[in-house]
């Protein structure tokens, strides 16, 4: 069985800052620390439950924040950028579950640690064939496309719900800290919560979970920050502008959508 690991930042309990997620202070380092630990917890579960191949892909920012010195020796690492398909690069039909680790809630989402949407500075708002959606639902429709589900979430109590509403109740969760707005949270320790991704990372390899999938043609509409920012993310061939902030781009193949959408993202950044 072979698992594929999805590790952001914003979502590893400890981190409720921007300095934190940042390189070049002190709280950084400590961060990618937890951050590894957190990676770590979910490699010992999927491997206690049979795993025979586990893929981690640091998803944060750069990319290049796991210490891979003291990631577990069985995993191997995804590492740097860019990347084609970005935060699941390495990603195929081969695979048999995906974990989103250190996830955390789309753009918009009121009491949820350092919510966004791939760019903060950038998107306002993205839906999928009308359905809102935030790094989860895009990363799980990309797994979707392969076939394989996400099997389990872990993150602030509003990516933990915003996870179980999507891709349903067979889901596993592990709500590692309870956000009281954009940047304060009721954390619980390090120990206690890698344990419980061990367990939950244990139980969910033998659970029956459906894959996420859209139906095609995909509809992606993303409303950025600015009508100077539209302007460029219009450029993608096929694009449609739908009104000062908003544009639409469709597509029968989600692997296209998913890059269209990252290219808008880096134009109109």
């Amino acid at each position: 069985m072979k698992v594929f690991i999805s590790i952001d930042m914003e979502g590893i309990s400890g981190v409720v800052s921007p300095e934190q997620c940042t390189p070049g202070n002190a709280e950084y380092e400590r961060a990618r620390l937890l951050m590894t630990q957190e990676a770590n917890a979910a490699i010992l579960g999927a491997r206690a439950a049979g795993a025979t191949e586990v893929v981690v892909a640091d998803s944060h920012e750069s990319m290049r924040n796991l210490l891979i010195g003291e990631l577990d020796t069985w995993a191997d690492l995804i590492y740097g950028s860019p990347r084609p398909f970005s935060m699941m690069e390495g990603l195929d039909d081969s695979f048999d579950v995906v974990f989103l680790i250190g996830y955390h809630a789309r753009a918009g989402t009121p009491n949820a640690i350092l919510d966004h949407t791939y760019s903060g500075k950038v998107v306002n708002h993205v839906e999928l064939n009308g359905r809102p959606v935030g790094e989860i639902g895009l990363n799980a429709a990309l797994a979707g496309f392969h076939g394989v589900p996400v099997g389990l979430v872990t993150g602030d109590q509003a990516t933990t719900a915003e996870a179980t509403a999507l891709l349903g109740p067979a889901l596993q969760t592990v709500t590692v800290k309870r956000a009281v707005g954009n940047q304060s949270a009721i954390c619980l320790h390090p120990q206690e919560v890698q344990s419980m991704i061990r367990q939950a990372a244990e139980h969910v390899l033998n659970a029956e979970i459906q894959p996420f999938k859209l139906e095609s043609p995909v509809v992606l509409r993303v409303q950025l920050r600015s009508s100077l920012m539209a302007d460029f993310a219009c450029l993608i061939p096929g694009a449609r502008r739908l009104d000062g902030y908003t544009v639409e781009y469709a597509h029968e193949d989600y692997l296209t959508v998913y890059k269209a959408f990252r290219a808008m993202v880096r134009l109109a950044s």
